[in-house]
């Protein structure tokens, strides 16, 4: 068997795959391999969105895309500007996959299943001769003047350019850093908050859109809030996650989180509201239905919270429990006390510095002829199909500058 190639892919997922694809329709002379640790390829993307794989996102301007990029967002204007979600439909078309949006802006293959996007990918690096090796663990790389070596747990190949695109693989990061490449520490970045509160005790799988934000910190967002076994998940939690992946970290996962269930609305605004509810339906229970779109069990929470009993009427509230009932409404503070795993979603924040990649070609500003893709580097990105388009972008950008 020969071991002398023109590329060598370290990584059987969705970065190395599309990397390959790309480079040999490009110049079909060019010897490609991918060289993959497990036994199988593309593992993550069979897992992926429920085993559905979140391909994209329905976001289709560079410059709105990045925001959905709590590390990489600068770097990635460029690059997105070359290859962005409209061009991630179009090359899957021309494969033979058809995407579809769903309601959130998620896009997925029309089948519902992450298998079409594996045969579409195999199929494809079959027809161009690129071999997939699998059980080759890289052990060390070492670089000659020409070329470069990569020493397997079997086998020592050799190639003139070589491409990383192992994930959030430690191993992987260390034999990089014993190159000179800076690792930043890898954290978790997409988890739900491990809340205890009689607040929210009884009131799993209730949903109110609302503003949360990390006490004594600027780490805000806002979105749907999810009340979990747990405690609490939703997109506006998972944001906040991703966004504050350090500064959580930092804390141990210990914070208050402040929670506005009205969004926007101050706390004057709220004792307003309160006061018109009171002259309105003064001979009414307050804890009786929610005057606010967000769902009755919730709110009779929180007026029990304010200290106001189921049958207090609107008209006997006193100028305290107004006052405590818009303090919960907009900021009630809930004690954080650890973090869960988003469903199998495990993404970290940290990888491959991003001061030591040239984003017009993704190669190491440190080697040349060493080139990365998708999330080995220090980007990361919220659930919805962000992390693969960066897979796919940054595995064009790569192609493009090994075959112009």
């Amino acid at each position: 068997m020969n071991s002398n190639f023109d590329i060598i892919i370290v990584g059987g997922g969705a970065a190395g795959f599309f990397t390959a694809i790309n480079i040999v329709e490009k110049n079909p002379k060019l010897k490609v391999a991918i060289l993959e640790r497990g036994q199988n390829v593309l593992e993550k993307v069979r897992i992926s969105g429920g085993g559905r794989c979140n391909v994209t996102h329905a976001c289709f301007v560079p410059n709105d895309l990045v925001k959905f990029y709590p590390r990489g967002e600068k770097e990635l204007r460029g690059p997105f500007h070359q290859f962005c979600s409209g061009d991630t439909i179009e090359w899957f078309e021309k494969h033979g996959v058809e995407l579809k949006i769903e309601e959130d802006g998620r896009m997925f293959p029309t089948t519902d299943s992450s298998q079409t996007i594996i045969d579409c990918f195999l199929t494809a690096v079959k027809k161009l001769k690129i071999e997939v090796l699998t059980g080759q663990s890289v052990q060390s790389l070492f670089k000659a003047s020409a070329y470069w070596k990569v020493e397997t747990n079997h086998e020592t190949y050799s190639c003139q350019k070589l491409i990383m695109t192992t994930g959030s693989n430690p191993k992987i990061w260390e034999i990089l850093q014993n190159i000179g490449h800076t690792i930043v520490s890898p954290v978790p970045s997409l988890f739900t908050f491990n809340i205890k509160d009689t607040r929210i005790k009884d009131l799993m799988g209730l949903s109110a859109f609302a503003k949360v934000k990390v006490k004594g910190t600027k780490l805000e967002a806002v979105g749907p809030l999810l009340i979990t076994h747990w405690g609490m998940s939703g997109p506006g939690i998972l944001r906040l996650s991703a966004w504050g992946a350090r500064e959580l970290f930092e804390k141990n996962y210990q914070f208050i989180l402040e929670v506005n269930w009205l969004n926007d609305v101050t706390f004057e605004e709220a004792i307003d509201t309160l006061k018109e509810l009171k002259q309105e339906h003064a001979k009414k229970a307050v804890s009786k239905k929610s005057p606010f779109e967000f769902p009755n069990r919730l709110w009779e929470s929180l007026v029990l919270a304010a200290g106001i009993s189921e049958d207090v009427k609107w008209a006997d509230l006193t100028k305290k429990q107004l006052s405590d009932l818009s303090n919960q409404l907009t900021n009630g503070q809930f004690q954080v006390n650890g973090k869960s795993t988003f469903k199998e979603e495990f993404v970290t924040a940290g990888g491959i510095d991003l001061k030591e990649i040239n984003f017009k070609t993704m190669e190491s500003k440190l080697h040349q002829n060493l080139f990365f893709a998708g999330e080995i580097v220090n980007i990361d990105a919220i659930t919805g199909g962000f992390n693969f388009q960066n897979a796919w972008t940054s595995g064009f950008i790569v192609a493009q500058s090994l075959t112009s």
